[in-house]
């Protein structure tokens, strides 16, 4: 999300002329849904993507008619039998695909305050209101209350605000998606798998930061796409870092000692996610150094470990895309109870 809107930024202040492609809504099988994006430039080059193949193809070519135009349209596409033997499906679907006109200063703003917000730790939305084919009214939507959006209110919102993008039909019709969702995801430890792990988890819409306790290995340049390396103690981490509930944890320290001091600090904490790397017989070892401690039986029910979906990861990029995983499905289901 920050990518696009730094994309469209960068045009606006240029006062050159851009569409926004959005899918809507989408039923059957498609390869994208409700939320893929595109962007389409005045040199003909586009950023971004709804799903590929024909569909994609149509649609770049009418954003750049669009463009000519300097006009926003509604189309529907529906994947024949020929589209649909191309993407491998079995069966067809209907996407409802917006494309905005975008040009000038008077839309910068809202983009410039989105910016913003997909570098805060908290849930916000864009709304966008649609009256016939045209965008009348955009608004982001955080913990604040509403910015910009001329004539929508907090009512219009009921049943908008979720997980994912949501589109409502009607007159008008109205769309939301997220830009920016509570909690970011600390990682304990700048060995190779957090190496391979962080722009994984920043590429899928994370926030990541990473605590080490060896300069060497808290440095930015090892970590692609992470906003912060935080040098500290392992062993009173609080000095350096303050969780908070919507927070995720990854444990991956150098070594059994550091994860066991980092985890029986943030047990103590209310956090969203609690995962640590290791073998079942680490998970046993540590269940009893807990109990020693005074933590109850339960505490260690908390803890993802071993860490990640059971994909028989075995080098550090795989092993990166098994937790990956888990925290992508972590946040889907964190999100349904918004």
């Amino acid at each position: 999300m920050r990518q696009w809107t730094e994309a469209i930024i960068d045009k606006l202040e240029q006062k050159e002329a851009l569409v926004w492609v959005s899918i809507l809504a989408s039923s059957g099988s498609t390869p994208r849904g409700a939320g893929a994006r595109m962007l389409v430039f005045e040199d003909g080059h586009s950023e971004g993507t709804i799903g590929g193949g024909a569909v994609e193809y149509a649609a770049q070519n009418y954003a750049r008619k669009l463009l000519e135009e300097k006009t926003s349209g509604t189309v529907g596409y529906s994947l024949k039998k020929d589209d649909v033997a191309s993407l491998g499906m079995v069966c067809g679907g209907d996407v409802k695909v917006y494309f905005q006109y975008l040009k000038g200063e008077k839309e910068l703003p809202l983009f410039c305050l989105l910016r913003e917000a997909c570098l805060k730790h908290e849930d916000s939305w864009l709304v966008r209101r649609f009256e016939g084919d045209q965008v009348t009214a955009m608004a982001l939507f955080d913990r604040r209350g509403l910015h910009f959006g001329e004539g929508i209110s907090e009512r219009d919102l009921e049943g908008l605000l979720k997980a994912g993008a949501v589109y409502r039909a009607g007159e008008p019709s109205w769309y939301a998606e997220p830009v920016g969702r509570a909690g970011r995801v600390v990682v304990f430890g700048g060995g190779h798998v957090s190496q391979e792990l962080v722009p994984v988890l920043a590429h899928v819409g994370f926030s990541v930061a990473v605590f080490e306790d060896r300069p060497e290995f808290a440095k930015m340049e090892l970590f692609g796409g992470a906003t912060e390396t935080i040098l500290g103690d392992f062993k009173n981490i609080e000095a350096s870092v303050t969780l908070k509930e919507q927070d995720y944890v990854v444990i991956m320290t150098r070594g059994h000692q550091a994860d066991f001091e980092v985890l029986s600090q943030v047990l103590k904490l209310p956090l969203s996610y609690i995962g640590c790397i290791g073998s079942r017989k680490k998970i046993q070892a540590t269940k009893e150094r807990l109990s020693a401690l005074g933590y109850p039986d339960n505490a260690y029910d908390r803890v993802h470990s071993p860490i990640g979906l059971a994909i028989r990861a075995e080098t550090p990029a795989e092993i990166a895309i098994s937790i990956a995983g888990e925290l992508i499905q972590h946040r889907a289901e964190a999100g349904d109870c918004l």
